[in-house]
């Protein structure tokens, strides 16, 4: 535990992975601002010294796996024509689901003032979905170009499914549920051809 005006290193992520262990571990009503912190090792007020409340911490995390998932998906054109397209887009469509993806996705759901901040970071230009989408179509065309993906493949509706069927398992799952990642693993698959 860090004593009381210690300086903590990068408390943000400290907090975020701390959050998510609880949500993996006990679901989403057991996140408390008293658990994260307790999770993370931290002094208690913590979580308050950096969020103005457990709604802007919950989207600030939501908010953040976004980015850095949208981070792995535009290092995809570094991939083109390295290993598998299959496996290089699964590896993108996957990372939606780390880090307790699914919990994480719920209990912001099931927080009206987290998904309102949300939204207003997403139409304000930060990362989502879209991102991602916009950098799966680009990696779609440069491997195109390559001949590793077929003419006849959209990269644009590939991209689309790849994203809102991401989008629709986080959604509908929890914890607890079947792992996702063999069902993006079959559908990367198919809309590829191979």
């Amino acid at each position: 535990m860090s004593p009381r005006g210690v300086a903590t290193p990068d408390v943000r992520e400290q907090l975020f992975a701390a959050a998510e262990r609880v949500v993996e571990r006990q679901g989403p009503g057991a996140l408390t601002s008293r658990a994260v912190t307790t999770e993370a090792g931290c002094a208690k007020g913590l979580l308050h010294t950096h969020f103005a409340g457990m709604d802007e911490f919950v989207a600030e995390l939501c908010l953040n796996r976004f980015a850095r998932t949208a981070a792995q998906a535009e290092s995809l054109s570094e991939l083109a024509g390295q290993n598998t397209v299959t496996g290089n887009l699964d590896a993108v469509a996957r990372a939606l689901f780390d880090s307790g993806g699914l919990a994480i996705s719920g209990l912001a759901m099931a927080r009206p003032g987290t998904m309102l901040r949300v939204r207003a970071a997403l139409e304000g230009g930060a990362l989502g979905f879209d991102a991602i989408q916009r950098a799966i179509t680009g990696y779609l065309q440069a491997e195109q170009r390559l001949g590793r993906v077929a003419e006849s493949v959209d990269p644009g509706t590939v991209a689309l499914a790849i994203v809102g069927t991401a989008h629709h398992l986080l959604m509908t799952g929890w914890p607890g549920t079947p792992d996702p990642g063999p069902a993006m693993t079959r559908l990367v698959t198919v809309l590829v051809g191979g």
